[in-house]
């Protein structure tokens, strides 16, 4: 597992997916401009060149999948053959990764020319146009996501997706081991992969090499999933909560009320991060429960630390007024 950590961690992937993974996916029929079928996208925008099929090409963005309905069809067969060869001419560039035609509908004659002397795969589908622009954009989203690996523990405890990073050697592993004795469940140990989504949230999941294993110095490895059952694992979590442990430093100063929150980026996102000491006698797996509680108590709009410091405030204005 080490091994497989130092390989991987904290690496940040810009990812492509081909088209032809595109026709797996949906079981698309190809029509022509097989050739191009290792084409990459790189974007998980779509387009329907309506504009386009009215000779509007001042904004077309090429690098996206051209998906032709019902409405772009019907338009287009209302213009003279002269324009219809124009429009596939300059709707088939070098950037263009496929063209999806849906619903079943019949592929132009100029498309097809086109895209084999061009080398532009394309692609029929008999679903509906915004069935299949919501399928593949979801599916696009997923695969083109920002990824990285970080060196960590991912739990779900309460419901709330807890990353615990720190030094190796720390006791992550220990911590979670505990964790999941208490009824609470593993996702990832060592190696966290993390995607964040279009809407900047982060989901961990654990690399399939390493999935539901767990690593204990002088136990060695063990299987979570075979120890303690299926409902002691699962697949991937959304990570809501980074707990660092660091050793104890006689001479820092820990934060004893809460009221200091701190963040941690990962990739574009920022999380709230709450930082444990770690020395002989503390409990961590019961500190990180509470940790979580607490967590949820605060989406809540339940902050125990602002209560008592309200509090605290207002005794002592009422002291500073009985001494007047």
């Amino acid at each position: 597992m080490k091994l497989y950590i130092a390989m991987k961690r904290g690496t940040t992937m810009a990812k492509k997916v081909k088209v032809s993974e595109l026709v797996q996916q949906f079981q698309l029929e190809v029509i022509s401009g097989d050739e191009g079928l290792k084409r990459q996208i790189t974007t998980d925008d779509l387009n329907r060149p309506g504009l386009e099929m009215a000779g509007y090409f001042e904004y077309h963005p090429i690098e996206r999948v051209q998906l032709l309905g019902r409405t772009e069809l019907a338009f287009y067969a209302m213009l003279n053959p002269e324009e219809r060869q124009d429009r596939m001419v300059r709707l088939c560039t070098d950037e263009t990764p496929c063209i999806i035609v849906t619903r079943s509908l019949d592929v132009p004659e100029e498309l097809v020319a086109v895209s084999n002397e061009q080398g532009i795969p394309v692609l029929r589908s008999s679903m509906a146009t915004t069935t299949l622009t919501s399928r593949i954009t979801g599916f696009l989203e997923r695969k083109l996501a920002p990824t990285t690996t970080i060196h960590g523990v991912l739990c779900d405890v309460y419901g709330v997706g807890m990353l615990i990073t720190g030094t190796s050697g720390i006791g992550k592993s220990e911590t979670a081991l505990e964790l999941v004795k208490r009824g609470h469940r593993l996702i990832a140990d060592d190696a966290v992969e993390i995607r964040q989504t279009s809407d900047f949230q982060l989901h961990g999941t654990a690399p399939e090499l390493i999935r539901h294993l767990l690593e204990i110095r002088g136990v060695g490895i063990i299987n979570v999933m075979t120890l303690f059952g299926a409902g002691a694992v699962r697949n991937n979590k959304r990570i809501t909560l980074v707990i660092r442990l660091e050793a104890w430093q006689q001479d820092k100063q820990y934060d004893r009320l809460g009221l200091d929150e701190e963040t941690t980026q990962i990739i574009d996102t920022d999380i709230p991060l709450v930082t444990i000491p770690v020395r002989p006698g503390r409990n961590l797996a019961v500190i990180i429960e509470v940790a979580a509680m607490n967590y949820r108590l605060k989406q809540m709009g339940l902050n125990a630390a602002l209560q008592f410091t309200n509090k605290l405030t207002a005794t002592i204005a009422e002291d500073m007024d009985d001494m007047d």
